[in-house]
């Protein structure tokens, strides 16, 4: 059965404050969607999907000069939902907005939080991409047969991990993957960590036998040989990466993650309407253009209250996939 699935990478705060601007509002910048102070939370740890977005819009926005000093900073915990709880909290806060994707959606439910994306003001989804299935370049797995072969004799000795809670893309991804193979989804051993930064370490040192994130996040180790890809997961390969399809290699998958922007309830019309504007400036300017080519993201540009429906049927989603695969 073909399964199309579109649905997408917490402690003390990191802050890190972007650079200053290539242009200010006094060379003729944009002054209507300037937001001084905006900040710009992750919810997980540094090098991870969720944060590599966030540093990429912020620094894209800032150098078309629709604002500047933007503030990214990092606050992970239990699958990006100390984060949602924290932007929830900041009701009415117009200067605060959180990268997230499927992975929140899908930590939101496996730990029962009591705050959910229904709770906050949707801005955008901003890309789309696919993951990929890596191990470390002295693994013993030479392309995608051998890993499945191994992983089919014993599940659950050849630990896989991802960087995202049950529910979320790194999750799925692989239960999906282990479907198509003939493993049962519940004999993986599946080992989340909070973010593919997280997780890096753990493929690198061989303390799982594979892993599965986000192409975005892993492109430079990849290119430098680091990682070995095995497979992508999406319907198509990258460009510029020599692995190929799961489909094509002979395993029914056909998965993709996403990510996006929200922001805090309780907003006035006026102030969603400019985080939306400079959003949909970011969107529409070179530097975004960009750096979707550069980090093989795909451009799946959403706002308002459409990404809202649309995180409503990604939540239905996570629901009914972990039903399908028994989990």
């Amino acid at each position: 059965m073909r399964l199309r699935t579109l649905l997408a990478p917490v402690g003390a705060a990191l802050l890190v404050l972007v650079g200053p601007p290539l242009l200010t509002t006094g060379s003729g910048a944009d002054t209507g969607t300037q937001i001084p102070g905006l900040r710009l939370m992750v919810p997980n740890t540094p090098g991870g999907g969720y944060d590599i977005t966030a540093r990429t819009a912020a620094k894209n926005a800032e150098d078309a000069g629709l604002t500047h000093n933007i503030e990214v900073f990092n606050l992970p915990g239990a699958g990006g939902t100390v984060g949602l709880t924290r932007l929830v909290g900041e009701h009415g806060n117009g200067k605060l907005a959180m990268s997230m994707g499927l992975g929140v959606v899908g930590a939101a439910r496996s730990n029962h939080s009591p705050k959910t994306l229904a709770d906050t003001t949707p801005i955008a989804r901003l890309t789309e991409e696919p993951d990929v299935v890596v191990v470390a370049k002295d693994s013993p797995y030479q392309d995608i047969a051998q890993l499945v072969a191994a992983w089919k004799k014993n599940p659950g000795k050849l630990p896989v991990g991802g960087g995202s809670s049950p529910g979320g893309p790194d999750h799925l991804a692989p239960m999906l993957m282990a479907r198509a193979a003939g493993i049962a989804p519940k004999q993986v051993n599946y080992v989340p960590f909070d973010g593919g930064g997280e997780l890096l370490a753990s493929i690198l040192g061989n303390k799982v036998a594979f892993g599965v994130s986000g192409v975005g996040e892993y492109l430079d180790q990849i290119r430098s040989g680091e990682l070995r890809l095995l497979a992508v997961t999406g319907p198509e390969r990258v460009a510029g990466l020599d692995g190929p399809t799961l489909k094509e290699s002979g395993y029914d998958v056909d998965f993709t993650n996403w990510r996006g922007i929200v922001a805090p309830p309780g907003l006035s019309d006026t102030q969603r309407a400019k985080l939306t504007g400079l959003v949909r400036k970011l969107h529409a300017s070179d530097g975004w253009k960009k750096s979707l080519e550069k980090n093989g993201w795909d451009d799946a540009f959403l706002t308002g209250d459409d990404f809202g429906t649309f995180l409503e049927a990604q939540d239905k989603r996570v629901v009914s996939v972990l039903k399908e695969l028994g989990l």
